[in-house]
């Protein structure tokens, strides 16, 4: 591959796959999302899927192909065919130096994951600051694990509070405590993800230990930071009432009352895995019905928690 891990400066420059603006479902008011790429966790239903691994990924949408051919003459590597399936990527052969994406005009080839300085970012972010005073806005660290990147988030984080602008994170909690603890003095809110309780289904459906999750969610609440819980319903997987409750006691001998968001299980994500000629397992799953979404909202908030659907 042309690209190398070590062309990312410590603390200076980010692999970054996405930013959004206008955003109001990932904390308080009008906000910016920065994604960043790289997530040590391989949930099934992952509708990121770009996002899992730090390193740039050349993705493809049949859909939008004309087929043209442009990409394959400008391939150096010949690593792009055309079948009747559409561009076949030789991923042995691909070095990932996006000028077949480039060569696209119809974006039906498009490179996922760029490097960018924290100056770079932080100008996207400024750009809709008139709105975050106006609306309680800020910007939201998402990914990926947004704490994989540490040194790169903690400066962008940093230099956000050092222009009062409000931050935010979306974290599985999945990371060294070292890592959350040099972020907590430069983010207000801390969306935290509770995947299941039961530890043996967490490592089956992630592919890792919520040990470690639980235990940073432990330290942070004695440090005091805010944080809400955020609880992807996937049905059958994590939906049953044996989870929540386990959950309501685990919750209540740290932060009873708090706030958690339920977020329903959409099929948002299956095309992307199609596009990176991934496998996607839940590829026959549904959305929770309504019914079962608030059977579950009701039983937290019986339990003295303030519960919502869909996020902030």
């Amino acid at each position: 591959m042309a690209y190398n891990c070590n062309e990312l400066e410590s603390g200076k420059t980010g692999m970054v796959f996405e930013i959004e603006r206008y955003a109001i479902h990932d904390g308080p008011g009008i906000r910016t999302l920065v994604f960043l790429k790289g997530c040590p966790l391989r949930c099934l239903w992952c509708a990121n899927p770009e996002s899992q691994i730090i390193e740039p990924q050349l993705v493809y949408w049949k859909k939008k192909c004309l087929g043209c051919k442009n990409c394959i003459k400008a391939c150096p590597e010949q690593a792009l065919t055309m079948t009747p399936e559409g561009i076949n990527i030789d991923h042995e052969k691909c070095n990932v130096c996006g000028k077949c994406a480039s060569a696209c005009n119809a974006e039906a080839l498009v490179l996922i994951g760029r490097i960018m300085s924290v100056q770079e970012v932080f100008a996207e972010i400024l750009k809709d600051e008139h709105f975050y005073r106006k609306s309680g806005g800020g910007v939201t660290f998402s990914g990926g694990e947004p704490l994989h990147q540490i040194d790169f988030l903690v400066e962008l984080a940093k230099l956000c509070k050092n222009n009062y602008i409000h931050t935010c994170i979306e974290t599985s909690g999945f990371v060294p405590w070292e890592n959350m603890k040099r972020a907590v003095p430069y983010i207000d809110l801390f969306l935290y993800d509770f995947k299941t309780m039961n530890h043996i289904k967490h490592k089956e459906f992630t592919g890792v230990s919520n040990e470690i999750i639980l235990d940073n969610f432990k330290h942070l609440v004695e440090l005091k930071k805010n944080v809400v819980v955020r609880i992807p319903v996937i049905p059958g997987l994590n939906d049953d009432e044996e989870n929540y409750l386990k959950l309501i006691e685990f919750l209540n001998g740290f932060v009873p009352g708090n706030r958690i968001d339920l977020l329903p299980y959409h099929r948002l994500g299956v095309s992307k895995y199609n596009s990176l000629n991934k496998d996607y397992k839940l590829r026959e799953l549904e959305p929770p019905p309504k019914e079962k979404m608030e059977a579950i909202r009701r039983l937290l908030i019986h339990s003295g928690f303030e519960v919502t659907i869909g996020g902030l």
